[in-house]
């Protein structure tokens, strides 16, 4: 990370005193503005009133919990970069990231490298992403897609997708212009209990494109791949 402030406000909410001091020294290094909560109802007076463009929340936190607590930021707002800290790895909370459309879950304890890197990706999708957050999203004149459902529409006739190929199109989706590299796609469309190689991966790419217009998802190199709309 550079070391000249970042120009943003950025809110940390985790109710372990010592974690949570350790974060705002750290954090005030590199941001101009750094808040903090302890619990979900005091975070989302400070959300309200500071309108923060990051923040770090732990999901185990009281009154409001922390998936509660991004939940109801995400009834409107779909701006405000969030990373998720959890004591437990879990699929699930993929998926939840995915459809609050959260930055990054972290693992407890948190390294310095890893929240770097989820900070990093913050202030990437700040200055170059566009978060989708609408309901039906245009593809092309005769393609468009319901996040909600899930569906895959060619001149309003639904195009019939396998659930991995859902899954696969609902993530790239989720964020345009960003690429998601492989484990991130390998963790978000096949269950850990399978076994996946990179083979699986290209088959599904293959039979994707067949159904969407040309060009539409693209191979980064040494990255993963993303949507082209």
């Amino acid at each position: 990370m550079m070391s000249d402030l970042y120009p943003y406000k950025i809110l940390v909410v985790e109710d372990e005193e010592a974690i949570r001091k350790n974060y705002i020294i750290f954090l005030k290094m590199f941001f101009k503005e750094v808040y903090e909560a302890d619990d979900g109802e005091i975070a989302y007076n400070l959300y309200k009133s500071e309108k923060p463009d990051i923040m770090i929340v732990d999901i185990n936190i009281p009154k409001l919990n922390g998936l509660e607590l991004i939940k109801k930021i995400r009834e409107k707002d779909f701006t405000t970069k969030i990373i998720i800290l959890t004591a437990h790895s879990d699929k699930y909370f993929l998926f939840e990231a995915i459809e609050l459309k959260l930055i990054k879950y972290l693992v407890k304890p948190v390294s310095r490298k890893d929240l770097n890197e989820a900070l990093d990706l913050a202030i990437n999708e700040i200055s170059q992403y566009t978060i989708l957050n609408i309901k039906n999203i245009q593809l092309t004149d005769e393609y468009s897609w319901n996040t909600e459902l899930k569906e895959l529409k060619f001149h309003n006739k639904i195009i019939d997708l396998t659930n991995k190929e859902r899954n696969f199109l609902s993530l790239l989706l989720s964020h345009k212009n960003r690429a998601f590299n492989y484990d991130e796609i390998f963790e978000y469309v096949w269950t850990n209990e399978e076994l996946i190689s990179l083979n699986s991966l290209k088959n599904l790419v293959k039979r994707l494109r067949k159904k969407l217009p040309e060009n539409m998802i693209s191979n980064v190199f040494n990255e993963g791949y993303k949507i082209n709309f």
